[in-house]
């Protein structure tokens, strides 16, 4: 490729010009002022200066044979490229031809003859729209979000090597952004037969929003932090410091769960059994009553006792199994039929901090970084079949499937950013940024799914049929 250089402040002709910003050119350049030009260089008006011109300062001429160019390495790729023929200690014209090494400097041309001439750098100089394309050629573009531009103080612009987006990869788009709440969303859920979409947060407030206005249409406010949030049919579910929030969305039924104590760190229903996993390690477990004369329609069943520390995730699934993730580093797995314990597993070195159940595969992931598959034996116990490595702490697992039905695994990592991966090889799909830390998601139909982050905002997010499609129709009126 063809060599930029910047000299110092040079004088041709009383002209003074004032060099450009190397750095400035690569996107690298920090100084606030700069003391070199943040504009390109303008081509040289005085027609008479070559600075290829080969002058001879001997006196007579000498008998020299100059000795043939020295091949480059054949490790390095190369170009030939044409120069201005220069003239030996002869006067005889001489055929030179520049090697150039793609990379940043230029090699060295020596002219050896007995006049001991020294050796000549050979460049080849770049008009304006040349520079300016070199420049943008040369920035890479990283996988991590800019954070001076996310302050609106980044002053690189495209230059930049860092990306000015909140997203990348293909084949899906963000379409709304929902800020109601002013503290972290910790959950997020959809009603079956309701338009509305619910999300709680560490605000204390519960808030649904229209999916045909994208406006928040009703605001509860529980004077409790939300840890958790989930939905199953009619009902939501909110877990509140000593109690568990239900709402019945077609009867407008309220119930209250109470009876426990300490904060609900997370919720789930299966087998007609809501669980509610508390900060002291203890499981509580509800079963709703069908029958309308009932007092309340959810009798507590049974506690499951055996986490030494908070219960922080719970998945069902898999061979009809409750497991359970502590901050203790283990998985319990329990019978739904007996509410039993059947095994623990002991593979992460953190707290266990999200399950999934995909198929027959039960997905883990820590603060210790890593994601283990989980596959059952023969024997019937659960073995690790590969570990996924982040760089940070993981703080959640979220399975769907793309527009062509292939299976996307959403982590939620420390660094604000959901990585996106295709199994079964975790193949990166893309990444999703944000300001502060992904707490929550929620599949929606028709390619939604929603994220919510520490700052409170809500993300509706859709996979797209035809990735380069602008215009988008979604399931759910305007998103």
């Amino acid at each position: 490729m063809a060599v930029i250089t910047t000299t110092r402040r040079t004088q041709h002709f009383g002209r003074t010009t004032t060099p450009t910003c190397k750095y400035w050119l690569a996107g690298r350049c920090n100084r606030n002022p700069c003391r070199f030009s943040h504009t390109l260089p303008t081509s040289p008006s005085n027609i008479y200066y070559n600075p290829y011109t080969t002058y001879n300062h001997s006196k007579k001429p000498t008998t020299c044979t100059p000795k043939p160019l020295q091949k480059p390495p054949n490790h390095a790729p190369k170009a030939l490229v044409s120069v201005e023929k220069p003239i030996n200690c002869r006067g005889e014209a001489m055929s030179v031809e520049k090697v150039i090494e793609c990379g940043p400097k230029a090699m060295s041309v020596e002219k050896a003859t007995k006049c001991e001439q020294k050796p000549l750098l050979i460049e080849k100089t770049i008009d304006v729209e040349d520079a300016a394309t070199v420049a943008k050629a040369s920035v890479e573009k990283s996988r991590s979000i800019c954070k001076y531009w996310m302050t609106d103080n980044c002053v690189h612009g495209d230059l930049c090597p860092d990306l000015h987006s909140w997203f990348y990869g293909d084949g899906f788009s963000p379409l709304a952004k929902l800020h109601e709440h002013n503290k972290v969303v910790t959950g997020n859920a959809l009603s079956t037969g309701s338009d509305k979409l619910y999300s709680g947060s560490i605000d204390g407030t519960v808030r649904a929003w229209d999916c045909n206005t994208s406006r928040c249409v009703n605001s509860i406010n529980l004077g409790s932090e939300i840890t958790s949030l989930i939905s199953e049919g009619h009902w939501v579910f909110a877990g509140l410091k000593n109690s568990v929030k239900a709402w019945n969305i077609q009867t407008g039924a309220d119930v209250t769960l109470d009876g426990l104590k300490g904060q609900v760190l997370s919720l789930n229903f299966g087998n007609d059994i809501l669980f509610a996993g508390r900060e002291d390690g203890v499981i509580y477990a509800w079963r709703g009553n069908s029958d309308p004369k009932a007092e309340s329609a959810f009798e507590l069943v049974v506690t499951l006792s055996g986490h030494t520390k908070s219960v922080v995730c719970l998945a069902i699934g898999c061979y009809k199994m409750l497991y359970s993730g502590s901050m203790d580093h283990s998985i319990k797995v329990w019978d739904l039929d007996t509410l039993e314990c059947t095994m623990t597993l002991n593979r992460h070195t953190d707290t266990v901090t999200s399950l999934i159940c995909w198929e027959d595969y039960l997905l883990s992931s820590s603060s210790d970084c890593t994601v283990n598959v989980w596959v059952c034996t023969e024997e019937g116990t659960l073995k690790v079949t590969y570990t996924h490595t982040e760089e940070n702490g993981v703080l959640g697992l979220y399975g769907m499937t793309d527009a062509e039905a292939k299976p996307i695994l959403f982590c939620s990592c420390k660094d604000n950013s959901i990585r996106m991966y295709e199994l079964p090889m975790f193949l990166e799909r893309g990444r999703l940024f944000t300001r502060q830390e992904v707490r929550s998601f929620e599949i929606g139909p028709g390619g939604l799914f929603f994220t919510g982050d520490g700052t409170g905002l809500l993300n509706v997010w859709k996979w797209l049929e035809e990735p380069k499609v602008v215009l988008i129709v979604n399931a759910l009126g305007r998103w």
